[in-house]
């Protein structure tokens, strides 16, 4: 137990470390959100508004609405970066050796993943004092609204963790990305609720974002936020994050795709 939690920590203050070197970063994690929070939200500050739908007991204004999707892009995206990250790792030979280490496979992605979660959420809670700065009325997160994102970084990094299964070179992220990180997150609630999608008539849009995971975590940080009940959206969430972690830990196995890979590798 003390050698997997100095592992652990090792990794953890790795990963935090490697950021706190790359300011550029942090600036295009914040940058990217604050300009739909400041740019886009403005132009449609006040065409939402026309009903009162839960978590919301009072009509509000646009911005406030889509901050918890905005939250969610930021954890999405270093989700998806981590991923990045991996496949670099895997190229220069890093992840060869960590994945050597004398502990359990999955305890070591399990690491890799608490570092992203971590980094992920720093980030977001950067996001939303930023937002409160600029005026954007937005409640204190209290521990359920912790708990929703510190689940939903947790998600994001499994999806990337699985991702880097699959992408074989850095050449490949960008289109990768291009099919993952933006049918998520325009296909969800994160800029218009699910009633406006279906009221529009866009009906394979709606049962898209109905079983997106990323709806189910934006979902889950606006009503923590408002101390609501999310639903099945903690539920959706989770088990999201357990399948992708398997599949992950899956991939990564010796006698599968990494373990093939670096095979394939070593023969050449």
């Amino acid at each position: 137990m003390r050698h997997a939690l100095q592992a652990l920590a090792a990794i953890v203050a790795r990963e935090l470390f490697k950021f706190s070197r790359q300011y550029g970063r942090l600036v295009s994690a914040l940058v990217r959100p604050l300009l739909w929070l400041a740019v886009f939200a403005a132009g449609f500050r006040n065409v939402f508004g026309v009903a009162i739908v839960e978590p919301y007991d009072t009509y509000i204004p646009y911005d406030v609405y889509i901050v918890p999707g905005l939250l969610g892009m930021v954890l999405l995206f270093n989700g998806m970066q981590s991923s990045l990250a991996m496949v670099y790792d895997r190229e220069m030979g890093l992840m060869r050796l960590l994945l050597t280490a004398p502990l359990p496979r999955w305890w070591v992605l399990a690491c890799k993943l608490i570092a992203t979660a971590v980094l992920s959420f720093l980030q977001a809670a950067a996001f939303l004092i930023v937002a409160a700065l600029i005026g954007t009325q937005v409640p204190w997160p209290g521990l359920q609204a912790i708990v929703a994102a510190i689940a939903a970084a947790l998600m994001f990094g499994a999806l990337g963790l699985l991702l880097s299964v699959h992408i074989k070179q850095l050449e490949n992220f960008a289109g990768t990305m291009n099919f993952v990180i933006f049918p998520m997150y325009f296909i969800s609630t994160a800029l218009y609720p699910l009633w406006k999608l279906e009221e529009s008539g866009a009906t394979w849009v709606w049962r898209i974002a109905q079983v997106n995971p990323f709806t189910h975590a934006v979902e889950w940080m606006r009503f923590a936020l408002y101390g609501k009940d999310p639903g099945i959206a903690p539920w959706v969430v989770i088990g999201t994050l357990a399948i992708a972690f398997v599949l992950a830990c899956w991939g990564y196995d010796p006698q599968r795709g990494f373990g093939q890979l670096a095979k394939r590798g070593g023969s050449a």
